[in-house]
């Protein structure tokens, strides 16, 4: 078989297996922050959270697939693992980019809510009072 082929398996299984690992990741663990974002809307934060989970598959797996082909041709062990290693290096760069954008979103809508939660008065009106005379 020829080497070229193989770094290209190695590089799928590896690239789409690290791909579904940071993906399940960041959905399990920004389920909680939607949920309190959106008040206890379980509901609404798992729709959101599975949106944002397809929109990082199609967008990391399109950047996979582009980056697959390589320009020069691959003849020894050495030449397999030193495309692998760029390839791959590049590819968990994206990933960790992606995932720090995931972070950095869910991160702002979290402090939204926070702030809308604050905006509301600690004690609820008393009463009301009628307007002062005038001089």
């Amino acid at each position: 078989m020829d080497l070229t082929v193989v770094a290209y398996v190695v590089y799928l299984v590896v690239s789409i297996g690290l791909t579904i690992w940071v993906a399940r990741t960041l959905s399990r663990n920004g389920r909680i922050f939607l949920a309190d974002v959106l008040h206890g809307n379980e509901k609404l934060a798992d729709a959101v959270n599975h949106l944002l989970v397809v929109g990082f598959y199609l967008v990391n797996l399109g950047f996979v697939a582009l980056y697959l082909s390589g320009d020069e041709d691959i003849a020894t062990t050495r030449e397999v693992f030193e495309a692998l290693s760029t390839k791959l290096g590049v590819v968990l760069l994206v990933l960790g980019g992606m995932h720090l954008g995931n972070v950095y979103v869910l991160n702002k809508i979290r402090r939204r809510g926070v702030m809308d939660r604050e905006q509301q008065p600690p004690v609820p009106p008393q009463g009301w009072a009628a307007p002062a005379a005038r001089a």
